[in-house]
């Protein structure tokens, strides 16, 4: 972050171009800092709440440990998350085709911090954005 840039060489509509990256970088950084701690914030009540309800005598034998909702054999049936292996609903989870597994929606979220980080391409961060940028 400490590198300063020559932009002596560049017209005035370049540099203001490249001005418009940065700030854009900056605003698009903030605001995944934000994005990012209130995630965390809910990730760490998640993981109390599945704490203080797991160590209820067998309650995720017979509940969805994200939602409380009971199991049934047909309409709601268990699954277990292979990340945290808590059991889970159907509402709460995905199938994750590449790992053939399911994987709850909390465990889902811990492992894509990067998604939507820019409107170029998902999973991508800005960073490399405009160091590509400045490159060529």
């Amino acid at each position: 972050m400490g590198r300063k840039l020559d932009l002596s060489g560049l017209t005035d509509e370049e540099a203001e171009h490249v001005l418009q990256v940065v700030q854009r970088d900056f605003s698009l950084r903030k605001k995944e800092e934000e994005r990012l701690s209130e995630m965390k914030q809910k990730l760490d009540e998640e993981g109390n709440k599945c704490n203080i309800l797991s160590k209820q005598q067998k309650f995720n034998e017979h509940c969805c440990i994200r939602c409380c909702s009971p199991f049934t054999f047909l309409i709601n049936s268990k699954r277990q998350c292979q990340d945290c292996k808590y059991n889970i609903c159907k509402s709460c989870s995905s199938y994750q085709k590449k790992e053939k597994a399911w994987i709850c929606s909390v465990c889902q979220q811990t492992s894509c911090p990067m998604e939507e980080f820019t409107q170029s391409k998902p999973g991508q961060c800005v960073c490399l954005t405009l160091s590509s940028f400045l490159t060529s």
